[in-house]
C-alpha cells in the first residue's frame, strides 16, 4: 500500500480548522450590547447589575487596566431556532492562547443568580436546550480588564503591574457578541476526530493502530460534505465508531483524572482579583458538574473557599451542595499552596492547622493528601509536619522543571529530616493545566519512572489562573479515552481514590531523603527583601503574642485574643503563598504586603505590650522579657527579670589602620577598608577568618537570567564579581566600628559590634540600594575544613555538601536557610545567624599558605534588583542583621539564631515573671506556648528536638496540671500515642533526632 499518511494527518488539520470546528455554530445573530465602566475598584454585584450602561458596539476598545466593566447582552432566539440548542457565544477580546492572564467576566441572570465565567476557552452561555421561539436573552457580565504582564515576548519590564502606574489606556477590542446555534452532533465529531488525530500522532510510524486510525479518520473525512457539515456530521461519526470502541490494552498506563485549576492567590494580579477569579472557577465548575455526571472537580487552598464564602455566597450555596454530592473536593489541607522552603516552623504547621479545620468545620472532611503543584522545591522538614497534620501523602509537579537533573521517580516515598516518610507522587503528564490531549497522555505513559511495578498516575486537568476550570471538551475527550486502544486509561477520581490504589498498588517504594530541591527558581529565596522580613518579623511576633498573651491569661486572667491572633495568623499565612513570600509577584501584590505586613507588625505590637504589662504590673524594677526559648543574661527562657550586668567591649586602634574589638572571648580585627581580618576565638586559640582573606565583604554580581528575572540566578552570575573594598569612612561609633562605602547609586552603612560576654561579631548593614539587575552578597571567608555544612529548616536543620563532586550538588548553588546556618571540624565551628534573609551560598577552596588544606566560604544573599514583572524590585533602603558566632556548636548556633529574631523587650514592674512552660535541656527547642484553639483554656506546647540527637528533658508547667496528651498539629489527642509520665506538673520527656511533639496540657 501507497504511504498517504502524511496526505491524509494534513488533510484532517485543514478540514477540522475550515470546516468542521466552524459548522459547530451553524447559525448566529448579533445581542444587543451595552457597557457601564465602574469607577475605581470592583463594586459588589447588585450596584453593577442596577448601573445604567452606555451603548458599545462590537469591535470597540474597552477596559482600562484593573478595570471592571459590566456589560449587558439583550437579544431574542428566533423563531425560526425553537426546539433546537441555542448558546450565546460572548467574546470579550479573548486571546485563545492565554487562558488565565488577560480579561475574564462572569455572567449573571438579571436578578444575581451567577452563570459562569468567561474565560479564553469558554466563550458560551447556554440559554436553552431546546430553546424557545422569541424568548427574551438578558445576560450581565462582570468583566475585569486585566492587563496582561506576562506576554508573547516574557519578561520584560512593565508599568502595568500597579493601578497606580498602568494608565487608563483600554486593553481589549469587543470581540464577539452573538446567540447562535449549538449543533452538538458536529460538536462531538470535533471531539472524536481530535482524539483519534492526537492518538495517531503519538503511536509509532510502524504501528498497525496507527494505520488503522488513519484509515477511519480517512473515510470520515470521506463522509463529510463540505458544503453542508452539518447534515453529514452523523454519517462521519458513524464511520469513528469501531475505532474509537477498541479497549485499551490491559498493561496501558492508568491515569487518574482530577478536575483542577490552579489558581495562584496572587501573581500578576493582586490579591482582590483573585477572589473574582475563584469566584468565575467555581461558577464554572459548578456549573460543568451539574452537565457532567462522571466528573468530579478539586480545589485546594482553604483561603480561596473562605473568599468565596464570604464575597460570594450565591455562588458558596452551590459549592456547598457539590461537596455535599461528594464531587467538588477539598483538596490540599492548607491555608494557601505555600512556599515550603522559607515558611518558619510554626508557620508551616500552621498552614496544615488553619487549612485542615476549614475543611472539616465547614464540610466535616478531613484531607489526607498536602496539594502543592506547583511550589518551588520543598524543604527537608515538610514529611514530619504533613504527618502531624493526620495526613498521609503529597502532590507536586514542579520538581520535572528543574533543569540540570531529572528526578528518578514519580511515586516514592519521600523522607523527612526526623525518619518521617510520606507517600509522594509527581504527575508525569508534567502539567498541572492538562487539557485532555493525546500528546500530554501519551507522554505520561512514556515519561512514567515506575513502570513494571506502578501503573497509576494522576493528571490535574483545566485551566488554572482564572481560565476557568476544566471544560466540556476535556470531559468529552476523557471518556473516549476512559477504555481507548493505544491510549493510556483515562477515569475522574478524587485525590484520594488515586492515592489509595497508587499505594496499594505499590507498597514498597523506592525512597528520598532529604530536600527536594528545585533546580530552579533560587533567587526566590532574595527576591523582595521587604515582604520576606515582613513574615520573618510576624512569625516571631506572632510566637510573642501567643507566649505572652498565654502566660497572662494563666497569671493574671488576661482576655486571651483567641480571634485576633486567628485572624492575623490567616494573614500571614495568605502572605507566604508561593508566588508572593518569593517575591515573584507583580508591584501591586508586594506594596500591599508591606502594608499588611506594618498593620500586622502593630496590632501584634500591640497584644504582646498589653499582655507583658498585665503580668508585670506595677513597680519601678526594670525588667526585660526573653520570648526566645533559652536563657539569656540570666533571664528565663518565656520569662521576665533583671539581667545580668556585662562588661563593655574594649575599642581601640589596629597597628596599621581600622580598629579592633576586644571583649574577653572574641578579639576582632576590622582593617581601613572596613573588612574582618581576624576574628579570634581567644578561649579556643583559633583563628575563625580564611588565611589572606577577609569577612564582611560585600560583592556586587550581574544579574540578568536567561529566564523568569525574579525566579531566577543562573550560575553564571558567578563568573563576575566586584569586591565592595572602598570606604568612604571606617570609623568608631560607641563600642562598635561605622563603615560606609557607595558604589554605582548606592550607599551602604554598617555597624560591628561584640555583644558582652558574647562570642558574637553582629553585623548591622543598612543598604540605600538603587541599582538594577545586580545580586549583592555578603562574604564570610572561614578558616574551617567542612565537606557538609547545616541550615536551619522547619523543626530542625539539614545538611548540603560543600563540594560539587555530582551534578546534584553543583546545582544547589544557592540555598536556603532559615535563621543560620554553620559549619565545623570536630570541637569547633562557626554560625552565620541572620533576623531575614533566606538565599546563601557555600564553597570551599584550597588554601593558598604553605600548610595547605581547605577553607570553606559562606555568602549571604541580601538584594537583587530584577525588572519583571515588578521594574524596581526592592528600589530604596534596607536593614539586616547577621551575626558571626566563632567556637560555635549546633546548639550555639540553634540559640543564637532565635536570639538575634527574638530581642528582649524592657519593661519595668513589680517584679520577675516566671515562665508558664520551662524545659532542662537545650536541646529541646519549645516553638509555641498558646492556649488550645477550642476555647477550652487548655494550654498547647509544641517543641522538638533541635540539634540532630536523643534528648531527655523534663518539661514543667508553672501551673497545676490535670491532664496530658499528645496531639496532633490540630490539637486533637492521639489515641496511639501514651502520654510521657507527668508528676506535680513535670513531665518527662524522650524524643528521637528532630522529633517533633505537641502537648496538651489541662489545667486545674
Amino acid at each position: 500500500m501507497h504511504d498517504d499518511r502524511s496526505l491524509v494527518e494534513a488533510r484532517l488539520k485543514r478540514v477540522l480548522d475550515e470546516r468542521v470546528r466552524p459548522a459547530v455554530y451553524p447559525e448566529s445573530v448579533p445581542l444587543e450590547v451595552a457597557v457601564w465602566h465602574a469607577p475605581g475598584e470592583p463594586v459588589p454585584v447588585a450596584e453593577g447589575l442596577a448601573a445604567e450602561p452606555g451603548p458599545i458596539e462590537v469591535g470597540a476598545r474597552w477596559g482600562a487596566p484593573w478595570g471592571t466593566s459590566w456589560f449587558r447582552v439583550t437579544g431574542t432566539v428566533p423563531e425560526a431556532w425553537a426546539g433546537r440548542t441555542v448558546e450565546a457565544i460572548l467574546d470579550l477580546g479573548f486571546d485563545e492562547n492565554m487562558p488565565g492572564f488577560q480579561c475574564e467576566g462572569l455572567v449573571y441572570r438579571p436578578d444575581g443568580t451567577p452563570v459562569k465565567g468567561l474565560n479564553p476557552r469558554n466563550q458560551w452561555v447556554r440559554v436553552g436546550a431546546p430553546a424557545e421561539g422569541g424568548e427574551q436573552v438578558r445576560l450581565h457580565i462582570e468583566a475585569a480588564s486585566n492587563p496582561v504582564i506576562l506576554d508573547y515576548h516574557p519578561f520584560l519590564p512593565t508599568q502595568l503591574g500597579d493601578k497606580e502606574t498602568a494608565g487608563s489606556d483600554p486593553q481589549y477590542t469587543l470581540a464577539r457578541m452573538d446567540l447562535a446555534v449549538f449543533d452538538e452532533t458536529v460538536w462531538q465529531l470535533v471531539i472524536d476526530l481530535e482524539v483519534l488525530g492526537e492518538l495517531m500522532a503519538e503511536l509509532p510510524v510502524e504501528s498497525a493502530r496507527r494505520w488503522e486510525i488513519l484509515r477511519a479518520v480517512d473515510k470520515a473525512l470521506d463522509a463529510i460534505d463540505l458544503q453542508d457539515v452539518n447534515g453529514s456530521a452523523a454519517h462521519a461519526r458513524s464511520r469513528l465508531t469501531g475505532v474509537l470502541a477498541t479497549p485499551a490494552a490491559p498493561s496501558a498506563h492508568r491515569i487518574s483524572a482530577v478536575g483542577h485549576a490552579h489558581i495562584d492567590s496572587a501573581w500578576l494580579w493582586p490579591l482582590r482579583e483573585t477572589v473574582r477569579k475563584v469566584a468565575r472557577t467555581t461558577s464554572n465548575m459548578t456549573a460543568l458538574l451539574d452537565d457532567e455526571p462522571e466528573f468530579v472537580f478539586a480545589m485546594s487552598q482553604a483561603q480561596q473557599w473562605a473568599w468565596v464564602r464570604d464575597h460570594r455566597p450565591e455562588v458558596w450555596a452551590r459549592v456547598k451542595k457539590a461537596v455535599a454530592d461528594g464531587r467538588f473536593v477539598p483538596a490540599g489541607g492548607m491555608w494557601v499552596e505555600s512556599d515550603t522552603n522559607m515558611p518558619g516552623s510554626e508557620a508551616m504547621a500552621r498552614q496544615f492547622v488553619h487549612g485542615k479545620r476549614f475543611f472539616l468545620d465547614e464540610f466535616g472532611i478531613e484531607n489526607d493528601e498536602a496539594w502543592l503543584p506547583d511550589t518551588f522545591g520543598f524543604a527537608a522538614g515538610l514529611p514530619q509536619i504533613i504527618k502531624a497534620a493526620g495526613s498521609t501523602y503529597l502532590l507536586t509537579q514542579k520538581i520535572s522543571w528543574s533543569q540540570t537533573n531529572k528526578f528518578p521517580h514519580h511515586t516514592f516515598q519521600w523522607e523527612g529530616i526526623d525518619g518521617t516518610r510520606i507517600f509522594t507522587h509527581f504527575p508525569p503528564v508534567d502539567t498541572y493545566n492538562c487539557s485532555m490531549k493525546g500528546s500530554e497522555i501519551a507522554h505520561a505513559a512514556r515519561n512514567f519512572k515506575d513502570k513494571g511495578v506502578a501503573r497509576h498516575s494522576l493528571a490535574p486537568t483545566g485551566w488554572g489562573d482564572g481560565g476557568g476550570g476544566t471544560t466540556r471538551e476535556m470531559v468529552a475527550k476523557a471518556a473516549r479515552m476512559r477504555d481507548l486502544e493505544g491510549s493510556a486509561t483515562v477515569t475522574w477520581e478524587t485525590p484520594r481514590e488515586f492515592f489509595e490504589k497508587a499505594a496499594a498498588e505499590y507498597p514498597e517504594p523506592p525512597v528520598w531523603v532529604g530536600e527536594l530541591y528545585l533546580e530552579l527558581h533560587r533567587a526566590t529565596l532574595t527576591s523582595q527583601a521587604r515582604t520576606k522580613q515582613g513574615n520573618r518579623r510576624s512569625e516571631h511576633l506572632l510566637r510573642e503574642a501567643e507566649l505572652w498573651a498565654a502566660t497572662a491569661a494563666v497569671r493574671t486572667g488576661f482576655p486571651y485574643p483567641y480571634e485576633d491572633l486567628d485572624r492575623i495568623w490567616k494573614t500571614v499565612l495568605l502572605h507566604q503563598f508561593h508566588d508572593i513570600l518569593p517575591g515573584s509577584s507583580i508591584a501591586w501584590v508586594h506594596r500591599e504586603a508591606r502594608r499588611t505586613y506594618e498593620r500586622v507588625a502593630e496590632e501584634l505590637t500591640g497584644i504582646v505590650e498589653a499582655a507583658q504589662r498585665a503580668l508585670a504590673g506595677e513597680g519601678d524594677t526594670p525588667l526585660v522579657f526573653n520570648a526566645a526559648p533559652h536563657a539569656r543574661a540570666g533571664v528565663p527562657a518565656g520569662g521576665a527579670g533583671v539581667p545580668a550586668g556585662q562588661e563593655r567591649t574594649a575599642l581601640s586602634p589596629r597597628p596599621g589602620g581600622g580598629h579592633v574589638l576586644d571583649n574577653g572571648l572574641l578579639r576582632v580585627e576590622v582593617d581601613a577598608r572596613g573588612l574582618v581580618v581576624s576574628a579570634y576565638d581567644i578561649e579556643a586559640d583559633r583563628e575563625t577568618v580564611a588565611p589572606g582573606r577577609a569577612a564582611n565583604l560585600l560583592q556586587l554580581h550581574p544579574d540578568f537570567p536567561n529566564m523568569w528575572d525574579a525566579w531566577d540566578v543562573d550560575e553564571f552570575y558567578r563568573n563576575t564579581v566586584t569586591d565592595l573594598t572602598d570606604a568612604d569612612e571606617v570609623v568608631p561609633d560607641g563600642d562598635g566600628v561605622r563603615i560606609v562605602r557607595t558604589f554605582g547609586s548606592s550607599r551602604v552603612t554598617q555597624l560591628l559590634s561584640l555583644a558582652p560576654g558574647e562570642r558574637r561579631l553582629v553585623v548591622d548593614t543598612e543598604v540605600d540600594w538603587h541599582e538594577t539587575e545586580k545580586f549583592l552578597k555578603l562574604a564570610f571567608p572561614l578558616d574551617v575544613h567542612a565537606e557538609r555544612y547545616a541550615s536551619e529548616t522547619q523543626f530542625g536543620h539539614f545538611h548540603r555538601p560543600t563540594h560539587t563532586n555530582t551534578s546534584w550538588e553543583a546545582a544547589k548553588f544557592e540555598a536556603c536557610n532559615h535563621r543560620f546556618v554553620h559549619l565545623e571540624e570536630p570541637g569547633w565551628g562557626v554560625a552565620l545567624v541572620n533576623d531575614s534573609t533566606y538565599g546563601h551560598d557555600v564553597t570551599r577552596t584550597v588554601r593558598t599558605d604553605g600548610d595547605g588544606g581547605t577553607t570553606t566560604t559562606v555568602r549571604v544573599s541580601l538584594l537583587r534588583a530584577p525588572r519583571f514583572p515588578d521594574p524596581e524590585t526592592d528600589q530604596g533602603v534596607h536593614r539586616f542583621r547577621h551575626a558571626l558566632v566563632p567556637g560555635a556548636g549546633i546548639g550555639d548556633a540553634v540559640r543564637e539564631g532565635w536570639r538575634i529574631n527574638l530581642p528582649e523587650r524592657p519593661l519595668t514592674g513589680a517584679g520577675e515573671v516566671a515562665p508558664l512552660v520551662t524545659c532542662d535541656q537545650d536541646a529541646v527547642v519549645v516553638t509555641a506556648v498558646k492556649l488550645a484553639d477550642d476555647g477550652s483554656g487548655d494550654v498547647v506546647v509544641r517543641f522538638h528536638e533541635a540539634f540532630g540527637g536523643r534528648a531527655r528533658a523534663t518539661l514543667t508547667a508553672g501551673f497545676e496540671v490535670t491532664d496530658v496528651a499528645v496531639t496532633d498539629l490540630l490539637e486533637r489527642p492521639l489515641a496511639d500515642v501514651p502520654a510521657p509520665r507527668a508528676e506535680d506538673s513535670r513531665i518527662a520527656l524522650r524524643l528521637r533526632p528532630f522529633e517533633l511533639m505537641t502537648l496538651r496540657l489541662r489545667r486545674a
